[in-house]
């Protein structure tokens, strides 16, 4: 699909990009409408109450994203990236001090009657802040103590910051995985990555093999993350605790089949799947539409992410090639691990479906994610 340079005839979207996005996110808010109308009746009074203030935020996201693809340089976050990444910090750890518990975890701050979550503010700022200092670094990025240097400094300390002040792994891990993937992008080498890959991979295969001892002889911890591990291998054995969610999730995906129920036939969301809006909510889109539909949303998300990567592979700087690389990683993680999580290919761990799960803060900052790289598409030089 060709792109116009701004400068020579005026302002150009990636309209692949900006029609699969329009797409994912109003079939977002049609199955929050859908998953939600039981609870929100129950429990506010009114069916539409989620879906309302989703479509407020999604507005919100949608508003930001067009003036900061249609009116910011991508350029001037080169020179801001140093504080947004220093503010984004001392949020985070002000959380403790002012956020507000909600559902026994402090991760919000209210201002008013909006809640904001400041971990979606470090992932932005992580994904800007890295790709400054990738370019900041020039030919020293060639260096492998050089990107262990970048890693460690935007993607180890913010993570730490989220664990410590939040208690939310799944963000820290989000964030991590941005900054290595930022990291390998910009890195020539891949022998050194290999190398890792394998030695974790080990690792991984040691404490699976450990933990399936664990669960042979019938010991249980105390720490509730290894907890969690524990049910991820024998969710059944926990059904009355902490497996409940997971298994209700596993049923409400078998008994979709091949079409599902159809649209608003869900059982599972009348009160069995806790919230079924937030991070549940693509068992529920399993079981209303089946496999075909879940193939569906999946194939949507690949072409959201392909022309994310386009963008990044025509980029007219490396600036705006490794941003565009940022917000394709942030997506990318937070959909596998989502779905990974649903179908209890991971343990279970708090991340939501972009575009698609009940969130405010996640759906305006994607939404400005996605704005920053319309930006970079509306600066690419048409091959004449």
């Amino acid at each position: 699909m060709g792109k116009k340079n701004r400068k020579d005839t005026g302002f150009y979207f990636d309209y692949s990009l900006l029609f699969v996005l329009i797409f994912i996110v109003g079939f977002g808010l049609t199955m929050i409408y859908s998953t939600s109308s039981y609870t929100a009746q129950i429990e506010q009074g009114d069916p539409e109450y989620y879906f309302k203030r989703q479509l407020i935020f999604t507005i919100l996201g949608m508003a930001a994203m067009f003036f900061i693809a249609r009116f910011f340089d991508y350029h001037h976050l080169l020179k801001l990236s140093p504080f947004i990444f220093i503010i984004s910090l001392i949020i985070i750890i002000l959380v403790p001090f002012i956020g507000r518990e909600v559902n026994g975890a402090k991760r919000w701050i209210y201002i008013g009657p909006v809640s904001f979550q400041p971990a979606e503010l470090v992932k932005i700022a992580v994904i800007i802040f890295c790709s400054a200092k990738v370019c900041n670094a020039g030919t020293s990025i060639k260096k492998f103590r050089r990107v262990v240097r970048i890693f460690l400094g935007v993607g180890v300390i913010p993570a730490v910051a989220i664990l410590v002040c939040t208690s939310n792994l799944s963000s820290a891990i989000i964030v991590c995985g941005i900054a290595v993937v930022i990291t390998f992008v910009a890195y020539p080498g891949y022998k050194i990555y290999v190398a890792i890959v394998a030695a974790l991979s080990a690792a991984f295969l040691a404490f699976y093999t450990w933990l399936t001892n664990v669960v042979n002889s019938g010991r249980t911890f105390k720490n509730f993350r290894l907890t969690r591990f524990l049910v991820w291998l024998n969710p059944e054995k926990y059904i009355d605790g902490k497996g409940y969610q997971t298994v209700q999730g596993l049923y409400a995906i078998g008994s979709g089949g091949l079409f599902g129920k159809g649209l608003g036939k869900s059982l599972q969301k009348l009160g069995f799947i806790p919230e079924s809006q937030n991070d549940m909510i693509f068992s529920i889109i399993c079981e209303e539409l089946g496999l075909f539909g879940a193939a569906c949303v999946i194939i949507m998300f690949v072409i959201l992410l392909w022309r994310v990567i386009h963008i990044s592979q025509n980029a007219p700087d490396l600036f705006g090639s490794l941003l565009a690389v940022g917000v394709f990683a942030h997506i990318a993680i937070q959909v596998i691990i989502n779905i990974a999580v649903v179908t209890n290919v991971f343990p279970n761990t708090g991340v939501t479906l972009p575009f698609i799960s009940y969130g405010g803060t996640a759906s305006v900052f994607l939404l400005a994610e996605l704005g920053i790289v319309l930006n970079i598409s509306s600066q690419i030089r048409l091959e004449r």
